[in-house]
């Protein structure tokens, strides 16, 4: 499958209200109490924030706009856009500006840019695992509190693709579900019967014979849950092209070139936004006084 040639985007909004609330959590009623006894209120400082390990970018626009909101007369000047690589020793952006306004945003601005750039990491891990088989990685609803919008947009950094990004925006039919609407082929009816025209349905199956009473009641969308690798292939033979087959359940990286080579559409994979490690960013400042 092609992924799109346009860059991923994040409302500025979502932005603005996420670092101004880390700013809130981290400044408090006091400021920064360090910066405010040891540095002039007149230095300047000069800072780079570079990478320590290679990895994928993300995250840049919400560090950018910590050290703006931090105060006036910060330049924040990115050597890197997101969804860009960056090698070991690599520079990601340099900030220029008031010493106190500098070290006051660092954290926050890393914060963010550290878990975003090894979410995106991850995620290039997977995508490159299965270059050429036809299938993508997607993410899930797994993610932390308050920033799926944010983690979710690290995937698509890191080349994968957006499951759902909540209940409200298309209908997974799960087992439980499955259980009390009396069967596949009832939820399925049930689903086409409530959603309107717009709002994608997938069903979740378990073995080869939900697979085809999904496929006989017309499903065009097909999670296949924690099947081993024989199945999956089984699975895709069955098909034969009918519906859009997504395996999940339990993927690691690396038994996903295995997966993609079944044949499926879709993998699935909390793994990229519960279990990748920070990039190890960091800022280096030098101080003017």
């Amino acid at each position: 499958m092609i992924a799109s040639p346009y860059p991923a985007q994040l409302p500025r909004h979502l932005i603005e209200a996420a670092v101004t609330a880390a700013l809130a959590e981290d400044l408090g009623l006091a400021g920064d109490l360090t910066s405010q006894a040891v540095l002039s209120p007149s230095a300047s400082a000069s800072a780079t924030i570079s990478a320590r390990e290679p990895g994928v970018i993300a995250g840049m626009d919400l560090a950018r706009v910590a050290f703006s909101l931090v105060g006036d007369g910060i330049d924040f000047v990115p050597h890197l856009r997101d969804g860009e690589r960056v090698t070991a020793g690599g520079a990601v952006a340099d900030v220029y500006g008031p010493a106190r306004l500098v070290m006051s945003a660092e954290r926050v601005a890393l914060n963010f840019l550290n878990p975003l750039c090894g979410i995106a990491t991850l995620t290039r891990a997977f995508v490159d695992a299965i270059a050429g088989t036809g299938a993508r990685i997607c993410d899930t609803r797994k993610t932390t509190p308050g920033l799926r919008a944010f983690q979710k947009y690290a995937v698509r950094c890191g080349g994968g693709a957006n499951h759902r990004f909540g209940l409200d925006d298309a209908i997974l039919i799960k087992d439980n579900h499955i259980a009390v609407a009396g069967g596949v082929a009832a939820a399925i009816k049930a689903a086409e019967a409530f959603a309107g025209h717009l709002v994608a349905i997938e069903i979740e199956v378990t073995t080869l014979t939900e697979l085809k009473e999904a496929l006989d009641a017309g499903a065009r969308a097909v999670l296949l849950d924690n099947m081993s690798i024989e199945t999956l292939t089984r699975a895709v033979a069955i098909n034969a092209g009918r519906a859009k087959l997504e395996a999940s359940g339990g993927v690691k990286l690396e038994q996903v070139r295995a997966i993609a080579e079944t044949g499926v559409d879709y993998i699935s994979t909390s793994q990229i936004t519960l279990s990748a490690p920070p990039l190890d960013l960091g800022l280096d400042v030098t101080i003017q006084p």
